[in-house]
C-alpha cells in the first residue's frame, strides 16, 4: 500500500461535514472533527496562479472529498487535501510529547550527518551541532542545495528530518527510499500527519501542529502570518516506541 493509500484508508468512513476552508498565503486550514493545517503551495501557472476546482463550494463537501485532493496534480488542492487528512485522523493526545522538531535534531544529531530537507527558520540555529548538515530546498537559500542533491547526501545521513509539506508536493516516498536503514528519520512541519502507522515506514519521529484556539489560528492564518506568528497553535511530537 503507498502512502497516499494508506493514508486515505486511515481516515474514518462514516462522511464527516466541513466546518470551515481558509486558504491562506502560507497556510492552509481545514476544520471538521478536529481543524487541520498544512502549508499552501501553489503550482507555477501563469502569474503563478493555480485554479481551485469548486471554489466557493468547498464547505458544501464532506470532509472525505476534500481528502481525496491529497493525490491532485494541483498542489493548491493537494493542500487542502492535506489539512483535510489532518482535521480527521483521531490522534491521541497521551502520545504527545510539546517537543519542538529544532530540539530533537539538535539532540538526535549531535556529531553525525544530518539532511534537512526544507529551510526551516532553526536551520541556523542547529547547523554547528551535526558533524555535517545539509540543507536541501526546492528554492536554495544561501548555502542549501537543490532537490536534486537529495540522492547525494540522504544516503549519507544518519539523521535525515523531512518537510511533511513532500507528501503534499508528492516527492516523500522518493525522499524515503534515500534513507538509509538504520537512518533515524522525522517529517516535521504543520502539515505532518501525526498518524502512528507511519512509523510502518522507517519514520521515527513526527513532529506537526495541534490547534488548540481555532479563532486565533484562523485570524493569523487569512492576514499572511508565517509559522512564528500562527497563533492558538501547539507544536507537537510523536516518537516511535518500539
Amino acid at each position: 500500500m503507498n502512502l497516499y493509500d494508506l493514508l486515505l484508508k486511515s481516515l474514518p468512513r462514516e462522511p464527516i461535514p466541513v466546518k470551515k476552508v481558509i486558504v491562506g498565503v502560507h497556510w492552509t486550514l481545514v476544520c471538521s472533527t478536529d481543524c487541520g493545517l498544512s502549508s499552501t503551495l501553489t503550482n507555477c501557472g501563469p502569474h503563478g496562479h493555480a485554479k481551485m476546482q469548486d471554489v466557493g463550494k468547498l464547505e458544501e463537501k464532506t470532509t472525505q472529498q476534500l481528502a481525496e485532493w491529497i493525490l491532485s496534480d494541483n498542489f493548491l488542492e493537494a493542500s487542502v487535501g492535506m489539512a483535510a487528512i489532518n482535521s480527521l485522523i483521531p490522534v491521541d493526545e497521551k502520545k504527545l510529547v510539546q517537543k519542538n522538531a529544532s530540539e530533537v535534531i539538535a539532540k538526535e544529531g549531535e556529531g553525525k550527518n544530518v539532511t534537512i530537507v526544507g529551510h526551516f527558520p532553526f536551520v541556523e540555529q542547529i547547523k554547528s551541532i551535526p558533524k555535517y548538515c545539509w540543507v536541501i530546498e526546492k528554492k536554495p537559500y544561501g548555502d542549501d542545495f537543490p532537490e536534486e542533491a537529495a540522492e547525494e547526501y540522504i544516503p549519507q545521513s544518519d539523521i535525515v528530518a523531512i518537510t511533511g509539506t513532500a507528501i503534499i508536493n508528492h516527492s516523500m516516498e522518493k525522499l524515503l527510499s534515500l534513507c538509509k536503514k538504520d537512518a533515524t528519520v522525522m517529517i516535521l512541519g504543520p502539515s505532518t500527519p501525526l498518524l502512528p502507522i507511519l512509523f510502518d515506514y522507517g519514520i521515527s519521529f513526527l513532529s506537526g501542529a495541534r490547534v488548540g484556539d481555532q479563532k486565533a489560528a484562523i485570524n493569523t492564518i487569512v492576514q499572511g502570518a508565517s509559522l512564528p506568528q500562527v497563533k492558538g497553535i501547539n507544536l507537537v511530537t510523536m516518537v516511535k516506541t518500539n
